[in-house]
């Protein structure tokens, strides 16, 4: 069978009678079990894929047709499922099954999607590489001695091998983006609060969002629309209407656009990604657009502050993985709070750890003042300053990353020179706003990189229309 690459095609195959969508997933099944060389896969749900395959084919068989009828996705292993086991990547959470399922993929479900099963990723979310899982590294379809990127690297490596449609992934500082532009596909982080968190394994609540990733932008945007509102179950999810994004339309012909300078010209950009993007800045100029360099002087400051912010919420999420109500429990029990410490020493990767131990020390008695309030001012400023850069113009355009993927195994001894990969992404957690990143060109190095651009807070309507319209090479 041959490998999709949009719902549109699946959906000719499917509603034309020539496929059924019992072949479908019994195909993807097999291909993944086949050819899944990036090691992308956790796990095929087979059973309950199936088992939602021929409802869709019954209800297709009776003119009955929904948003996702037969869309193949597969779901990131921090994202709850409801009956099917999911572990964040971590030793500590070892063949935990769902209680429940997250709101994305109920409402994924609702509209006839199949959950082929779930994917690879840095434990916790927490990393750059895909390095940091229990179930090995995740490669990149394009050179499997480079990484896929993280942490949603095995949710953008099995799209662009063609094992699933498309797939959600969670982003806290660039971890759909980041990975999309390493492997060649479109990565959409919405604004936060427009996509609930419920059912996502929290790793620093005031950063996460999950999003879609796909080979096209009409996939991300009939995702993005089945996965967006409001939600009970989620008090920050937002309660504005949600727009019908897969029928966007471009709503003015020219558009105000700006680069960020301190981006182009920071010391660790690729020279080709630079000049690709400035004659992309360029194309922008010659239909009409107004671009602008503009200056953002806190460029520097954004790794640091979100690693103090994440990290601090992280110490307290990841406090009730202690090894006594559910998941891993170490042997070594002596009494009840070894119990404790020999867990989630033994349970939780070096990674994990280390984020824990600085967001303890960041909220801790005389430096939480130095570190935590600190960071939160800064984060106001950096907000701040998005707010009136937006106030001159509608989208503000940067590379998504400096460079094109990096080697396995070099920035893995490197704490630090593993969190500036977030340099050119983190920008849009701490600001709440939503990005995209779009796959351009590759390398001459025959790796892909793509562009980032982000809107106003839940002009998703406007961002994806803008991507679409400017006949970006994907």
């Amino acid at each position: 069978m041959d490998t999709f690459r949009s719902f549109k095609d699946l959906k000719d195959k499917l509603f034309s009678s020539e496929l059924t969508c019992v072949d479908i997933v019994e195909s993807y099944i097999q291909n993944i079990k086949d050819n899944d060389s990036c090691n992308a896969f956790v796990e095929t749900f087979d059973k309950s894929a199936l088992h939602q395959a021929k409802i869709v084919d019954q209800e297709i068989s009776e003119k009955k047709y929904r948003k996702l009828s037969g869309m193949i996705i597969a779901i990131k292993d921090n994202i709850c499922y409801k009956n099917h086991k999911v572990s964040a990547s971590s030793l500590i959470l070892k063949d935990f099954t769902s209680l429940y399922s997250s709101t994305a993929v109920d409402r994924l479900i609702k509209e006839g999607a199949i959950i082929i099963g779930r994917l690879n990723c840095d434990e916790f979310a927490m990393g750059s590489s895909n390095e940091n899982s229990v179930y090995g590294a995740v490669k990149n379809p394009f050179d499997k001695s480079r990484v896929a990127g993280g942490s949603s690297g095995g949710s953008a490596a099995a799209v662009a091998q063609g094992l699933c449609i498309a797939a959600l992934g969670s982003d806290t500082g660039g971890s759909i983006r980041q990975p999309a532009a390493f492997c060649g596909v479109v990565g959409f982080k919405p604004t936060y609060s427009r996509v609930s968190r419920h059912g996502l394994i929290a790793y620093a609540s005031s950063f996460d969002q999950i999003g879609p990733i796909a080979n096209n932008i009409d996939d991300v945007a009939i995702i993005l629309e089945v996965i967006s509102g409001v939600d009970k179950q989620d008090s920050t999810s937002s309660s504005r209407p949600v727009p019908d994004y897969l029928n966007y339309r471009e709503k003015k012909k020219n558009s105000r656009i700006a680069y960020i300078s301190e981006c182009i010209e920071h010391h660790g950009i690729d020279n080709e990604i630079k000049n690709s993007f400035l004659a992309e800045m360029d194309k922008f100029k010659k239909k009409g657009h107004t671009v602008d360099p503009v200056s953002f002087p806190y460029l520097e400051h954004l790794v640091p502050a979100y690693h103090v912010l994440s990290t601090a919420e992280a110490s307290s999420n990841l406090s009730r993985f202690d090894g006594v109500n559910f998941g891993y429990r170490s042997a070594k029990q002596t009494d009840l709070n070894q119990s404790y410490i020999s867990s989630r020493t033994e349970g939780f990767g070096d990674e994990v750890k280390r984020r824990i131990m600085l967001g303890t020390f960041v909220l801790s008695a005389g430096y939480h003042e130095a570190y935590f309030t600190k960071a939160q001012k800064i984060r106001r400023l950096i907000k701040s300053k998005v707010n009136e850069m937006f106030d001159s113009y509608d989208f503000i355009c940067t590379p998504t990353t400096p460079h094109t993927a990096f080697k396995l195994g070099d920035n893995k001894t490197d704490p630090t020179q593993m969190y500036l990969e977030d340099i050119f992404t983190v920008l849009a957690n701490l600001s709440g706003n939503p990005a995209i990143s779009i796959p351009v060109k590759n390398h001459s190095s025959k790796l892909p990189f793509g562009f980032q651009i982000m809107a106003r807070n839940f002009d998703e309507e406007g961002l994806l229309s803008f991507s679409k319209n400017n006949n970006f090479k994907i």
